[in-house]
């Protein structure tokens, strides 16, 4: 060999040999990503008083309370809660991300391996139903009176 031209052979092999635990680190770290993201469960807990209502989330029947239900995304949801004799609960709950969940951290934490469970709980309360049938009425018969309407017993049946 001339003085200052290199081996091809050896430089060419000791490349090699130094890539083979790189490639080996990349796979394996690759596998977890893989092998940790197919194991997170997200779920939504929800309780009422008095048990055994009915739940509606984002118009779709989901059972009867307790209950838990898997979601996919966090935010906002509407909720129906009812149940025959208490009066019927309408309102938007809101499924929080947990702060290892937010955008950019959940890079990081997807990559460590291992079950990731998210629990949100709500719990809704349902008041009694008003029974006032005699109240509605006699509200209806002033409301009529006000408008200058005559009340339905007053008015002439027609034959």
């Amino acid at each position: 060999m001339k003085k200052g031209q290199r081996d091809k052979g050896t430089k060419g092999q000791r490349a090699h040999k130094t890539s083979r635990p790189f490639l080996a680190c990349a796979a394996a770290l690759v596998a977890c990503f893989c092998l940790s993201a197919c194991d997170t469960q997200r779920r939504i807990m929800i309780t009422s008083e008095p048990t055994d209502a009915q739940v509606i989330l984002n118009d779709v029947d989901v059972g009867r309370t307790p209950l838990e239900v898997d979601f996919t995304y966090f935010g906002v949801y509407d909720v129906r809660v009812k149940k025959q004799g208490y009066e019927p609960l309408a309102t938007k709950a809101k499924a929080r991300a947990p702060m290892y969940e937010w955008p950019g951290i959940d890079l990081f934490t997807i990559a460590i391996p291992g079950k990731k469970e998210t629990i949100i709980k709500w719990h809704f309360t349902l008041e009694p139903a008003k029974d006032d049938t005699q109240g509605v009425i006699e509200r209806a018969t002033e409301l009529r009176t006000s408008l200058g309407q005559e009340s339905p017993a007053a008015e002439e049946t027609p034959k």
